[in-house]
């Protein structure tokens, strides 16, 4: 089967962990290749925090489930104590892990590409520290930043350009020292210190220029110019773009 793959190389009677990618929210964002693996897997697995049971990837994905398939939502607390997080990696690994061991076909789904910003990457490392031998396999999906160039009509990159794609969780460090080699900018999670994001990007002469986009191909999809005129937090679902004017 073509794709990215894990796969161990002993048979074995165990089932196999698609890491899925379902897009950044429009359904009709979803690959050929998940909407088929999702209509044949036995047990369909999404993230959502302990504070609600919510999942916006399972949303997307719904109407290429198989009859009879319940989703599960595996719960992962919002903290930085180490402790809290191993101890909910474990237990929702060991989750998954019954179903495989039972030999099920199962899929994780991610919002977005499964290899970027994304819980499959700690599952499947907690996974394999369980069991060496789980089979996995990850299936690409739309990127939520490739989606939004799309929808601002803006490249990304061009010819000889670079292209970084960096997160906003820390404010605009990261951004102000990708500035520094790269011509485009993706800045992906930028709601929490937006404050130091907009100051990062004016200190580099790009914050008239740059563009929000909140809930990319969600509801409430909103596309914004200029961000010096934007004052307020943007919600969570939230990145910039950002890119250096040519000559």
């Amino acid at each position: 089967m073509p794709g990215v793959c894990y796969f161990m190389d002993q048979k074995t009677d165990k089932g196999i962990l698609y890491g899925v990618g379902v897009g950044p929210g429009d359904p009709e964002l979803i690959t050929l290749k998940a909407a088929r693996l999702l209509h044949s897997v036995a047990r369909v697995y999404a993230a959502s925090s302990t504070r609600n049971s919510y999942s916006v990837s399972l949303d997307i994905v719904r109407p290429h489930l198989a009859p009879g398939v319940t989703p599960a939502v595996l719960s992962f607390p919002m903290t930085r104590d180490a402790a809290v997080l191993d101890r909910a990696w474990e237990e929702n690994a060991r989750t998954v892990l019954a179903d495989l061991d039972a030999g099920r076909d199962v899929a994780f789904l991610t919002l977005g590409d499964p290899s970027t910003y994304s819980t499959f990457g700690y599952l499947l490392r907690t996974l394999r520290d369980l069991d060496p031998t789980v089979r996995a396999e990850v299936v690409p999906g739309v990127t939520s930043y490739s989606a939004a160039a799309a929808l601002a009509g803006e490249p990304l990159a061009e010819a000889d350009q670079t292209l970084a794609v960096v997160s906003g969780v820390c404010g605009g460090d990261t951004l102000r020292r990708a500035a520094r080699a790269a011509d485009s900018l993706v800045v992906l999670k930028a709601y929490k210190r937006f404050g130091d994001i907009k100051a990062a990007l004016a200190e580099e002469g790009l914050l008239r220029d740059a563009v929000l986009v909140s809930a990319c191909g969600q509801e409430g999809q909103n596309l914004v110019r200029d961000l010096s005129q934007v004052e307020e937090i943007p919600p969570y679902f939230s990145l910039v773009l950002a890119k250096k004017k040519r000559g």
